[in-house]
């Protein structure tokens, strides 16, 4: 006959540290810890989520004045009266700007008005005015083309002053647009 003896696993045995062994009625306890690394880390949290939102205005105001330059360069582009009408390219531009939300005040812009021969896809830029240019209008290869380029320039205020950056920063775009000749 057989006996079976019962035997003791010690893998599922608790283990004390020694100090609880000394001190039978203390547990060990880590449940601070992750309060105190929270604690610890939540600042540069903060810093880094400021900092995502930062840099999100500073793309949406670029992106605001890059359709700003676009939408006078449209307008410029639509006509040749069109395309020397600096205050209704100005008035474009600052119409688009405000419609999202921005105050025209924040927005420059300036508009210029170039012309050329277009021989394959290389433009040879020349004078537009008769005055300037005695051939204006006229290519001995290709065709002539007029150009509308509206710069437009807005400036970026951020939320916070951070130590080594400025405050406010200018961005600038400039969209370029042939000019339609009927």
């Amino acid at each position: 006959m057989t006996t079976m003896y019962a035997t003791r696993d010690r893998s599922t045995t608790r283990r004390r540290s020694p100090a609880a062994r000394r001190l039978p009625g203390i547990r060990c306890s880590q449940s601070g810890q992750s309060l105190l690394e929270v604690a610890l880390l939540l600042p540069l949290l903060v810093l880094l989520l400021l900092g995502v939102i930062e840099l999100g205005r500073y793309a949406y105001i670029g992106i605001l004045v890059g359709n700003a330059a676009r939408t006078g360069a449209a307008y410029g582009a639509q006509s040749l009266p069109q395309s020397v009408d600096t205050t209704g390219i100005q008035a474009a531009a600052d119409n688009d700007f405000q419609n999202n939300g921005q105050s025209a005040s924040n927005l420059t812009v300036s508009s210029l008005t170039s012309c050329g021969c277009d021989s394959a896809g290389t433009i040879i830029t020349a004078g537009c005015s008769s005055g300037a240019n005695p051939s204006a209008g006229i290519c001995a290869a290709g065709h002539w083309v007029v150009m509308v380029s509206v710069t437009a320039s807005g400036t970026f205020t951020s939320i916070f002053n951070y130590p080594g950056i400025p405050s406010s920063i200018t961005i600038s775009r400039t969209s370029t647009l042939r000019v339609a000749q009927t």
